[in-house]
């Protein structure tokens, strides 16, 4: 039985290749978390992968890593948000807001 559910998992995993990478990547994931449920080595993992998803698969050192997520009992496929600066977006509400600072403001400069 759960061979039978890994490989339609894995089927399901390359069928969405051509699909959203993020999803892509989330599915791996959770392919690597269910083969290491199953107690199987990386190498195994990694040799599963390869054998269905051809050159599309992730390197070992990523299956690795995971690997070592899941011993540490971060058992979550999901991307964690990352500090840093947050996106920008140019929509006309802002546009104008800063058009009105620059008028307001001589010492403000458009840069």
């Amino acid at each position: 039985m759960c061979r039978i559910a890994s490989l339609f998992t894995l089927q399901r995993l390359k069928g969405s290749m051509s699909g959203d990478a993020r999803d892509f990547n989330i599915e791996t994931r959770a392919v690597i978390k269910f083969f290491f449920l199953q107690g199987k080595a990386p190498k195994e993992i990694h040799a599963n992968l390869r054998e269905k998803l051809g050159e599309n698969v992730p390197s070992y050192a990523t299956v690795k890593n995971w690997m070592t997520q899941f011993k540490r009992g971060n058992f979550s496929t999901s991307v964690a948000p990352r500090p840093g600066r947050p996106k920008t977006g140019t929509i006309p509400e802002i546009i104008d807001q800063i058009h009105e600072l620059i008028l307001k403001y001589r010492r403000i400069s458009a840069k």
